[in-house]
């Protein structure tokens, strides 16, 4: 339980999973689960003054350290903006992980 709120105090939460980002790559979910969301933002538009995401590639993968890079990719799709990546990203996760028991 200790190790679950250390979790929650150091990253971005977001419906209960932690959300990490390195640069254009976006991390969602649990590493100690059996799947994770990344979504990889690969063009940006501006909005105003902000550039915002236009496409994104979206990837369920596994966490399995015995599987290659290859073998690791269960599912992958590109979508126009970062809610729509985010929303099917949240969805392929929720459903991988009842399915493996979690």
């Amino acid at each position: 339980m200790a190790d679950e709120k250390k979790v929650q105090n150091e990253f971005l939460m977001f419906r209960d999973k932690p959300m990490v980002r390195c640069g254009n790559t976006i991390y969602y979910g649990d590493m100690r689960d059996p799947f994770v969301v990344m979504l990889s933002i690969t063009s940006t538009k501006p909005l105003g003054d902000t550039e915002v995401a236009d496409r994104v590639v979206v990837q369920l993968l596994s966490t399995d350290q015995d599987a290659s890079p290859r073998e690791r990719i269960v599912k992958k799709s590109e979508k126009k903006g970062l809610y729509a990546a985010i929303d099917i990203g949240e969805i392929w996760l929720k459903r991988a992980l009842q399915q493996a028991g979690e």
